[in-house]
């Protein structure tokens, strides 16, 4: 490219960029692009607390209702009421007769109190009393229905 002629009123092809006495505006955005981000951040890590929060609520909700509905049909003598409320697992190893046939046979329950589901082991204690008097603390175990994503009772100890 051939140099400007040169003369009086003649401009060079590129003009000089503009520069900036202070640096007082470029801090000042840098500082509020730091915000931004530490309050988007911040935000989404609330919302990930309140997420993690909220499924464990919704875990040892439906970890007590399934537990309470399971030993309000024994009580009732509803066995088939109760063996629905179990997982597949539990279906698989034992039908709905044979189910209905070893509940039978066994203490009836007269009342229960359902415990707090640990959501880590997904167990919960009940304690029950039985029409003879005798009390006993077992052990649900619970399981996660692939299909409905509900608990389900998988095991009682």
């Amino acid at each position: 490219m051939p140099p400007p002629p040169q003369g009086p009123g003649v401009a060079p092809p590129f003009a000089a960029p503009p520069t900036e006495g202070s640096r007082k505006r470029l801090w000042l955005g840098l500082g509020v692009g730091a915000l931004a981000l530490l309050i988007c951040c911040g935000g989404g890590g609330a919302a990930a607390v309140g997420l993690v929060v909220s499924n464990v609520q919704a875990i040892e909700e439906q970890g007590q209702a399934v537990t309470d509905d399971y030993y309000r049909a024994l009580v009732a003598k509803e066995y088939g009421k109760a063996y629905d409320a179990l997982c597949e697992d539990a279906r698989r190893r034992e039908s709905r007769g044979e189910f209905a046939r070893r509940i039978a046979e066994e203490p009836a329950v007269a009342s229960y109190r359902v415990g707090d589901v640990d959501p880590q082991t997904l167990t919960v204690p009940v304690d029950v009393t039985f029409s003879g008097g005798g009390r006993d603390t077992q052990q649900v175990t619970l399981a996660a229905d692939q299909q409905s994503g509900g608990m389900e009772v998988c095991g009682v100890s």
